[in-house]
């Protein structure tokens, strides 16, 4: 490996090391050039026979303040609809434990106690506001695509996650407004032959807040990767 490929491979390294998903933003806009290029970049990621099957509805400014006002509303007067595409039914084993730890560092940031389930729900209520965050991107997939369609489109939210670190903005996946996916269709105008997979709210984080202070844990790659040599 050259010198060249090395400072490369510290940078893509050191990238994926650094994202993590923000639950607090400033109001700033992100420079309308700047959203280009976290799109662009993103849209060189591989998809299945390569028919790129996602679609993107994209707000800023007052588009996100009508989205998240109209959400919020919604959800506290329905319960969630089945959203487009399956969820898991419950979490077993090590797949629990790590959910938990998540929620467990996530409350621990922010001085909830385990026992205060108001304040628990209240901070889930934010995920429906969108954090506050200026710019929301849902993305959808082609309907006749199945699950390939909903695989393609975890690539490219991974890519765009890491693009938008590249530029230095802020970003959280959110699966939550899948369980509202007939509001959201219903709000971007968004037609029935896609399903609604996630959103990916972003912006500037306010590094200032104590919720952006933690950090989630990974698996050792030896609990993961299974090798077969022979």
């Amino acid at each position: 490996m050259n010198r060249a490929e090395g400072e490369a491979s510290c940078g893509f390294r050191r990238l994926l090391h650094d994202r993590w998903s923000c639950r607090a933003f400033l109001p700033d806009q992100v420079p309308d050039g700047v959203i280009t290029e976290m799109f662009t970049m993103a849209q060189r990621t591989a998809s299945w026979c390569n028919v790129q099957p996602w679609q993107v509805h994209l707000t800023k400014g007052e588009g996100t303040r009508r989205f998240a006002a109209g959400l919020a509303a919604y959800v506290e007067t329905r319960p969630p609809a089945a959203p487009d595409l399956p969820m898991p039914e419950e979490y077993r084993g090590v797949h629990r434990e790590r959910r938990r730890g998540a929620g467990h560092a996530l409350y621990a940031a922010l001085g909830i106690a385990r026992t205060d389930r108001e304040a628990r729900e209240e901070q889930y209520s934010k995920n429906y506001a969108f954090f506050g965050a200026p710019h929301v991107a849902v993305v959808t997939t082609a309907r006749d695509q199945g699950v390939y369609g909903a695989v393609d489109c975890g690539a490219y939210v991974t890519n765009l996650l890491n693009a938008a670190t590249s530029l230095g903005v802020a970003t959280i996946p959110q699966a939550a407004i899948a369980r509202y996916a007939d509001h959201v269709r219903e709000h971007l105008r968004i037609p029935e032959d896609r399903l609604v997979v996630c959103a990916v709210a972003f912006g500037y984080a306010d590094t200032a807040h104590p919720v952006n202070a933690f950090r989630t844990a990974r698996a050792d790659v030896a609990d993961v990767v299974c090798v077969v040599d022979g």
